[in-house]
């Protein structure tokens, strides 16, 4: 979706003054490299005394070619729909800067902070051009000046002085002029305790509440008009909810671990009832939110959940349930969709670890596993349309760790694991074993 294409002048009517303040820049970036490590710097007073740049931001940064930075301003604190607009910002900029004059430039996620706060995180992308074409500011600046949205954007440069120092120059267009608007110096930085969008996680990712979850849709409802029909069908579920006397078993893993054939095993074996998640009620519009950013489509997920645990709770009363993916998954994934790499994940016993307290608990929660090899030997036999999941999965070996890393360290209630890999006879066997000591 492009930006339509407008003039800038009464973006920066609007008060340069106030637009300077709010465009200062953050004190820290982090730089995801192509193995997935990050690159800490941060940016100096202009008066400074000058330092040489550190070698490894030189290669990133300097010459030879040009590097930009591009990033979406952060919502205030508590501003949902400030921050769900901000989302799709970011998305519709990462779709321009893979078109046109961007195609030849190499693109990285870049991350804003500012340490110790949180929901202060700016997305951002660095834009590097191999050839160092004077163009490229050129069509980042009419990027930038074309329409409303753009005051929310903001555009660096960053080139090596002939005395080595690296500086960061923030740029504006004015009556089609190009204006630069602020310099720093930049300087290498420590790398944090935790990744900087950690602190942002419930409130973007894996939301502690249905509420959350729901405020976050209830702000998507002027653009994603399905928004309004997923709010419709969760506000006719109950808040308190019991579950029955029968046991409710939820089996994990990743596409082509055999959950989808287990589950029906199972619940055969058992005469349980199949459930799924996210429900059928709401299936018919997944790919629409599959499309939209992480926050949106997290709380499209996360409010699945919780139209499948009313569906539990009647049948449960029944007989037992066994649900094809719950909680963990949506965690897990939204999770491992935060940048770098296995080791910027939240640590063990972290908080988004935790099962929400608002949410039906199952009895048992069983993780199908198997070797990478043989799941992706699985997949291609397969033959079907990839989801948006499965097709990361299959390109992003870092992303499969950080999914299954995230699914051993879940808690309360965590999972057990189960080898996938024997006959299904043998791994049929084992899961009814789990869950005959574990309920029975």
């Amino acid at each position: 979706m492009a930006f339509a294409r407008r003039p800038c002048a009464r973006l920066l009517q609007a008060g340069r003054g106030a637009c300077a303040r709010a465009m200062a820049p953050p004190l820290r970036f982090a730089l995801e490299l192509r193995d997935c490590t990050l690159a800490h710097f941060a940016l100096g007073a202009a008066d400074a005394p000058a330092a040489r740049s550190d070698p490894r931001l030189a290669a990133l940064l300097g010459p030879p070619g040009r590097s930009f930075s591009l990033s979406v301003r952060a919502a205030a604190p508590g501003d949902c729909g400030a921050r769900v607009r901000a989302a799709r910002l970011h998305r519709r900029l990462q779709q321009e800067l893979r078109r046109g004059p961007f195609q030849r430039c190499q693109l990285r996620r870049l991350l804003c902070y500012r340490p110790g706060r949180a929901g202060d995180a700016q997305q951002g992308f660095l834009l590097r051009d191999p050839g160092g074409g004077a163009d490229t500011r050129s069509a980042l600046l009419e990027l930038l000046g074309s329409g409303p949205e753009a005051a929310h954007l903001h555009l660096g440069e960053f080139e090596e002085d002939p005395q080595g120092t690296l500086w960061r120059r923030e740029w504006a267009l004015q009556g089609g002029r190009q204006l630069q608007v602020g310099r720093a110096p930049v300087l290498p930085a420590p790398e944090p305790p935790l990744h900087p969008l950690v602190p942002d996680l419930a409130s973007s990712v894996v939301f502690p509440n249905r509420d959350a979850a729901r405020e976050v849709l209830e702000a998507c409802t002027p653009f994603i008009p399905e928004a309004q029909a997923v709010l419709d069908l969760v506000d006719q579920c109950p808040r308190e909810i019991q579950r029955g006397k029968f046991p409710i078993i939820v089996m994990e893993g990743l596409d082509a671990t055999g959950k989808t054939t287990v589950t029906r095993s199972v619940s055969e074996s058992l005469q349980a009832v199949r459930l799924q998640s996210p429900p059928s009620c709401i299936g018919q519009w997944r790919k629409i939110f599959d499309e939209e950013p992480t926050i949106i489509r997290r709380a499209f997920y996360s409010l699945g959940n919780y139209l499948v645990a009313s569906e539990i709770a009647k049948e449960s009363t029944k007989s037992p349930v066994i649900v094809d993916r719950f909680w963990h998954s949506t965690a897990a994934y939204g999770i491992a969709e935060v940048g770098g790499g296995v080791q910027h994940l939240p640590p063990a016993h972290h908080p988004v670890y935790q099962w929400p307290k608002d949410l039906l608990k199952p009895n048992l929660v069983l993780l199908l596993t198997v070797s990478p090899e043989e799941r992706l030997q699985r997949l291609q036999s397969r033959g079907l349309e990839r989801t948006r999941e499965e097709a990361e999965l299959e390109a992003n070996n870092i992303f499969r760790q950080k999914v299954e890393v995230s699914y051993q360290r879940m808690e309360n209630p965590g999972c057990h694991m189960v080898d996938a890999s024997p006959s299904r006879e043998e791994v049929l066997q084992t899961v009814l074993r789990q869950i005959r000591s574990a309920c029975y």
